[in-house]
């Protein structure tokens, strides 16, 4: 409760967008992260009024707190709740991003359709009717959804608190501004500031809040760093303007495990879920074509058959070789490329390479090592690959082959899609009886086995 009459004396400040610290005056570098060049103008809002201590409850012993409170409630939504383990729960908040254009909105109007009881979406940056032509085209118009055209934070709480919803999208949390903070809509404080408002009404009152957040040129999202401490999980959706494809990860999850993936499909009813990921990824495949493997990978505890395509041509004399990786990371492609010639003999010094994962999917899962470097040795001898291989496995620098994890899956997924041979790390697992297991301890053994190579693995083994 507050004592007296509140003033408000306004005064300019710094504030870092990476940790959110305060400082009198610019400087070059924050005080409080050891960032350079990250301090940002903004109006800081000092306040008289002194507030009494409330009542607060007691400590708890950790045995007597009850575990009921906080299980997840599904939101009819299959590949949205594998990522998030189960679906949202109460008096938690949700920050989405992904590139504009990538179906954010689309995504959240399905999930509030499909969500029973009252839900509220705050459209901040969009009209009414913009809002409602989409959700007609969806399919995801019903008597429980309010909708409501706003960017003041009171507004906002007011709607909260007198609809009650049990789930509020705010579409998005940088076009929200407190008109008692005194900074512009989007910046630092007014980002902060909003946030940590909706973090306590989430928790105040159990209803799941869902903010949509801006990215920058980089992918990351925009505002300060503290905006992702704040909030309870961090969505990411992710996908190629060019493809149907989308992708959606967890960075954070308070509630569950990050390393899940879900992925949907932009369909003009909206987004369609993908429940077999690597018959989409491996449809369009053909055999027979140099600079071709297939790899079984896994995002959390699912299995996804993928296809690694490289590209090699002769440099051109004098200039450094380029490499290119799409999907892949270019300094683990680099890397790869460097054992290849160092371990290997294979002749990639003079060679351009370009390396990509078919279908737009990016991955960063070691087990696509040996894939990526027999695809690339494919492409340089100019030799397909078997039509039935599939290989996976981590490619150490000094070319051994190491074990990856989940092998049994991996040989399952590659047996239901009809491969018939894998080649896999020399201690890895027996797997599934329809697929034949063939174990390599070494980079070059591996690409003798792929019969890319002119000697057996035995006369290698002895050579190496």
């Amino acid at each position: 409760m507050l004592q007296g009459m509140a003033v408000n004396r306004a005064r300019i400040v710094h504030v870092c967008r990476e940790c959110g610290t305060s400082h009198p005056k610019w400087a070059g570098r924050c005080s409080g992260c050891g960032d350079w060049n990250t301090l940002v103008e903004d109006v800081d809002v000092a306040d008289d009024a002194t507030v009494e201590r409330s009542a607060r409850p007691a400590p708890t012993r950790i045995g007597e707190v009850s575990a009921e409170y906080g299980d997840p409630v599904p939101t009819s939504i299959g590949e949205l709740d594998r990522v998030l383990g189960g679906g949202l729960v109460p008096g938690s908040v949700t920050l989405l991003g992904g590139e504009p254009g990538i179906g954010k909105s689309t995504l959240l109007l399905q999930l509030l359709a499909a969500r029973s009881g009252p839900t509220l979406y705050v459209t901040a940056e969009e009209s009414a009717q913009q809002v409602t032509r989409r959700a007609k085209r969806v399919g995801a118009t019903r008597d429980d959804l309010w909708l409501q055209a706003e960017t003041s934070l009171l507004h906002i709480l007011d709607a909260i608190r007198s609809i009650r919803p049990e789930l509020v999208v705010i579409d998005s949390i940088q076009t929200v501004s407190d008109p008692a903070l005194g900074s512009l809509p989007g910046s630092v404080g007014q980002v902060r500031g909003c946030a940590q408002r909706l973090v306590t009404e989430a928790k105040s009152r159990d209803v799941a809040i869902v903010l949509v957040g801006h990215v920058t040129k980089e992918g990351g999202l925009a505002g300060p760093r503290v905006l992702e401490h704040v909030v309870d999980t961090v969505l990411q959706f992710e996908g190629d303007h060019h493809h149907a494809l989308r992708l959606l990860r967890a960075s954070k999850h308070r509630f569950g495990p990050t390393n899940e993936l879900g992925l949907f499909e932009m369909a003009s009813e909206g987004l369609v879920a993908v429940p077999d990921a690597s018959t989409l990824f491996l449809a369009d495949r053909r055999t027979g074509i140099p600079g071709s493997a297939v790899v079984p990978t896994m995002e959390g505890r699912r299995p996804i058959v993928v296809e690694v395509q490289a590209l090699a041509t002769p440099g051109v004399p004098g200039v450094p070789p380029r490499r290119s990786a799409l999907g892949l990371e270019g300094a683990r492609l680099s890397m790869l490329l460097a054992v290849l010639g160092r371990r290997s003999r294979v002749a990639v010094a003079d060679q351009d390479v370009y390396a990509s994962t078919a279908g737009g999917v990016k991955l960063s899962e070691p087990g696509l090592d040996l894939g990526v470097c027999l695809a690339v040795v494919s492409a340089i001898r100019d030799e397909p690959l078997p039509a039935d291989l599939a290989v996976f496995g981590e490619v150490g620098l000094g070319g051994e082959l190491r074990q990856v994890g989940q092998p049994r899956r991996r040989l399952a997924e590659a047996a239901r899609l009809g491969l018939r041979r894998v080649i896999v790390p020399a201690n890895t697992p027996d797997g599934h009886a329809d697929v034949q297991v063939i174990r390599a301890a070494t980079l070059t053994e591996a690409i003798a086995a792929s019969g890319l190579g002119t000697h057996s693995p035995s006369a290698l083994r002895a050579a190496v």
